[in-house]
């Protein structure tokens, strides 16, 4: 075929301008990855590494798109063929302007999805990213407000933290998102599982239906198998002459919530297993069986296998409930996560009143991070209110803390000066020597912990832990 010919033939046309649009779009783009039909990525830039949290291109390749984007929409297009031709994802903490189309092949047939970053070429898009942000911030503190025990307000962005423990945590719970498995979350109470009960909701193809929760131990034992399953129009005397749907029908295309499961009866616990090995439920008083489509998401903070040793917990059902079980670590253990937990909560605190904009010094860190936290992220987020309602400035110091935090966790003096000539024991000279590296450190850093820390090669935990031992409070700046 001609030149001249070549450029009449509208095929030819159509092939080039595909063509020059990817190269275009992966030229001017921040980010561009693809996946094969199966949700697998098989094409990064090096350009979207940094952003990933990735150093090379081979730790995206052959992994679940959602592994490499947390609750990614690229499966979504790669399996209806369905483009979303401008949407806004958030990434990192950060809102980009994304595309996503599906990949076709000669025949027509969709093999994959394709998707670009496009957000720092679209300067007249931000006007509305503002404006989406805005509104994201409104919607959050509207749902926090109505407190609706049908939606499920929380993500994975909010369980916040790359310690082992919450990364892992994380993980698993991500992997159960894609499934429709039963999962057993377990931790200290106020650990955060019902946070990651809602984020595996919104994370899976269940996030248009109903979340529902039930904490097992506060329903009275009478109630609560109409609680659960419900009942048949006059089932018994004083009951609903309509019946009444229990919380599985209610839950029915969702997820159903049962906190505190270790507390459930054990005369229930024979029909709950019922229900999750058959699918079906029976209404109290009714002869009529109906199935149900619900994922079933179980928390404890007891020891269910001791339970089961006991008596009074079923091995049957506590193995069906263990399909997957995913451990939730206590806050003493993800001290590393401090700073991001408490800009978080501050962040949730400030939402839902009206509070001065809030700000954690190095030392308000230091004095948190050296108490043992038995209440977990529940009671940091008591104190954090707590020394935000007494505070004038917004500004949290150790002082602050130690006012309100147990006894133990109060500012140490600094030691008292020495007359020259004193000989000083070896330990004490060592631990004069560590306070003044640290101070060295703190000085160098403006102040910054995590700066501070990696100057002297220690985790942000271990110099936390040391600032509280010897009772050290940084400059103003932020952490």
């Amino acid at each position: 075929m001609s030149a001249s010919s070549s450029i009449s033939d509208p095929a030819y046309l159509r092939a080039r301008a595909m063509e020059t649009l990817f190269e275009r779009l992966e030229k001017l783009c921040e980010g561009a990855i693809a996946i094969d039909r199966g949700g697998r990525v098989v094409y990064v830039n090096e350009k979207y590494l940094a952003a990933l949290g990735l150093k090379r291109i081979s730790e995206a390749i052959g992994r679940p798109i959602e592994e490499v984007i947390p609750n990614s929409l690229m499966r979504k297009v790669a399996e209806t063929g369905e483009p979303i031709l401008l949407d806004i994802m958030e990434l990192g903490g950060e809102q980009l302007v994304v595309t996503r189309m599906p990949i076709e092949d000669e025949n027509g047939t969709v093999i994959g999805a394709i998707g670009f970053v496009l957000y720092d070429h679209l300067e007249s898009l931000k006007p509305l990213l503002a404006r989406v942000a805005q509104l994201e911030s409104d919607l959050r503190l509207a749902r926090r407000q109505l407190s609706n025990a049908r939606a499920a307000r929380f993500t994975f962005a909010d369980y916040v933290g790359t310690t082992p423990g919450i990364a892992q945590a994380k993980a698993l719970a991500s992997r159960a998102a894609r499934q429709s498995v039963t999962v057993l979350l377990t931790g200290e109470t106020g650990t955060g599982k019902e946070m990651l009960a809602q984020a595996i909701h919104n994370a899976s193809s269940r996030a248009e239906k109903p979340f529902v929760s039930v904490n097992v131990a506060a329903v009275p034992e009478t109630l609560i198998e109409s609680e659960f399953f419900g009942t048949a129009p006059g089932a018994y005397t004083g009951a609903d002459r309509r019946g009444r749907e229990g919380k599985f029908r209610i839950a029915d295309g969702g997820t159903l919530f049962l906190d505190e499961i270790g507390e459930m009866p054990l005369q229930l616990q024979a029909k709950l297993l019922r229900v999750l090995q058959e699918r079906e439920i029976e209404p109290l008083g009714s002869d009529k069986i109906s199935k149900v489509d619900v994922r079933v998401v179980a928390a404890t903070n007891v020891d269910l296998r001791k339970r089961v040793s006991d008596g009074t917990f079923r091995p049957d059902l506590y193995y069906r409930l263990n399909v997957l079980s995913i451990e939730l670590p206590p806050l003493r253990q993800c001290l590393d996560d401090l700073p991001d937990i408490c800009a978080r909560l501050l962040e949730d605190i400030s939402a839902s009143g009206d509070y001065v904009k809030a700000k954690i010094t190095p030392s308000g860190l230091s004095a948190l991070a050296r108490y043992d936290w038995p209440g977990n992220v529940r009671e940091l987020r008591n104190i954090l209110e707590r020394a935000l309602i007494l505070s004038d400035s917004g500004r949290l110091t150790g002082e602050d803390f130690a006012r309100i935090l147990p006894v133990g966790t109060e500012i140490k003096p600094a030691a008292p000066e020495r007359a020259a000539g004193t000989v000083v024991p070896y330990a004490e000279a060592e631990a004069e020597f560590e306070k003044h590296t640290l101070e060295q450190a703190l000085a160098a850093s403006n102040g910054q912990i995590s700066e501070a820390a990696r100057m002297l090669r220690i985790s942000r935990a271990t110099f936390y832990k040391k600032l509280a031992k010897f009772g050290l409070a940084s400059g103003p700046a932020s952490v």
